[in-house]
């Protein structure tokens, strides 16, 4: 082993056991280039190192091997990787939090690169875990297990973090990345609204679209889309985006969302032939954003809305009536619509197979049951953890010496307990 190299385990190995780890991260920063030019004896330096006791030196080795123009043997750095993350110790890689998701952004390329994106997702849950003060504390690493959750087609693993409402960003590094923010809260809405939760992802692409911007961003510009077609579907209309949102949407993203500014002045129509002209004409468009799958559920939806419509007209109807209403192509494709919105809970009806016929009823629910009260206490109790939440906020806002020096009007040399107030008067 070169005698740099000797160095770097005996430093790590001194630093460590006194529990001096921002010295540690400061060595190791300064490390990289020694380490990257004796890259062929690194898995010897890793052998010498213990996981609980030196994690910042495997992580800053870790780092470096990543980082080389090519990957020699990408299969043992992943077990490599896959080993230290489940294994290191968590207080020690605080420490390092930008070095830590650096690594886990790493990996994630590369499983997307060699399109094995399944192989990291339980890898970077453990990694997350590892390095969140709470649970509702959002990191870096989050966007790439919401990623690879999309790219593998398995959803669940990321909701046990999208259900969760962010309260605190970890700050990496001293900051965080407003890309990771945003490609966060893209991909939970792509993760909802795969899993058809219109409501949750229609919040989540809002998040993407009302972030404060002083540029146009191509994730906001996208998110932007989805959220026009998630609120056709889910409502049937647009609503106004909120007061705070920035004014780049309003005059840069809007005018390149033409196409889908007149798929919902169309949509408001009601007419499910002038939505299929629409959706036609700007058919290339849709295919083009990889918003097809989207735009061919928001005519279902529509004409599932008009459905719905008829049940506040009439009592009974006919299925072949119906059709014509609302028109399907006949009282088979009718009859498939009602009872899919039947199993789904969006309209409340039964269907007399023999003449055809279709009878609307109330909803049957009547809001008395212990579950319905289970469900009103959750509620209620989600409403008193967000109060403290806020109030906790402002709390803190009232004492940020940034806050008091804007809403005062005063000076940094006047403000209370500055070491200067006084001088020269």
């Amino acid at each position: 082993m070169a005698g740099a190299l000797e160095n770097y385990v005996n430093t790590v190995q001194n630093l460590s056991s006194q529990g001096n780890f921002a010295q540690l991260c400061e060595f190791i920063g300064k490390s990289a280039d020694t380490l990257a030019k004796n890259a062929s004896h690194l898995d010897n330096v890793l052998a010498t190192l213990d996981i609980q006791q030196h994690s910042l030196g495997i992580l800053g080795i870790l780092c470096v091997k990543y980082n080389m123009p090519n990957i020699p043997d990408f299969e043992t750095l992943f077990v490599q990787t896959q080993e230290f993350i489940n294994s290191c110790n968590g207080e020690h890689v605080r420490y390092a939090t930008d070095s830590y998701s650096d690594l886990c952004h790493k990996l994630t390329v590369n499983l997307v690169e060699q399109k094995q994106p399944m192989r990291g997702i339980s890898i970077l849950t453990k990694s997350i875990n590892k390095i969140q003060l709470f649970e509702s504390q959002l990191t870096s690493i989050h966007a790439d297990l919401c990623q690879l959750c999309l790219l593998s087609k398995n959803m669940k693993p990321a909701l046990q973090f999208l259900d969760v409402d962010i309260t605190d960003i970890s700050k990496e590094g001293g900051h965080y990345d407003a890309k990771d923010f945003l490609l966060y809260y893209y991909y939970g809405g792509m993760i909802y609204t795969a899993l058809k939760n219109y409501d949750r992802a229609l919040y989540m692409y809002e998040i993407v679209v009302t972030t404060p911007s002083m540029a146009v961003s191509h994730i906001m510009l996208e998110a932007y889309k989805k959220y026009i077609l998630t609120a056709l579907i889910l409502h049937g209309k647009v609503p106004n985006v909120p007061k705070y949102t920035s004014p780049v949407v309003a005059r840069y993203i809007k005018p390149l969302c033409q196409s889908y500014h007149d798929l919902a002045s169309i949509y408001a129509s009601n007419n499910p032939a002038d939505l299929h002209t629409t959706v036609t004409k700007h058919v290339e468009v849709f295919i083009r954003d990889n918003n097809m799958g989207l735009v061919k559920q928001c005519i279902t939806s529509m004409f599932k809305k008009n459905i719905q419509r008829l049940t506040k007209t009439f009592l009974t109807l006919s299925l072949t009536d119906m059709a014509n209403r609302v028109q399907l192509s006949g009282p088979k494709e009718a009859e498939k619509y009602v009872l899919h919105m039947i199993e789904d809970g969006e309209i409340y009806a039964t269907i007399n197979q023999k003449d055809g016929m279709v009878r609307f009823h109330d909803n049957p629910e009547q809001y008395k049951s212990a579950a319905v009260l289970a469900q009103i206490d959750k509620e209620m109790q989600k409403c008193m953890q967000l109060d403290e939440k806020l109030k906790e906020m402002d709390r803190e806002i009232e004492v940020n010496p940034q806050y008091v020096q804007k809403s005062s009007g005063m000076h940094e040399d006047e403000l209370p307990g500055s070491s200067t107030k006084g001088q020269g008067y």
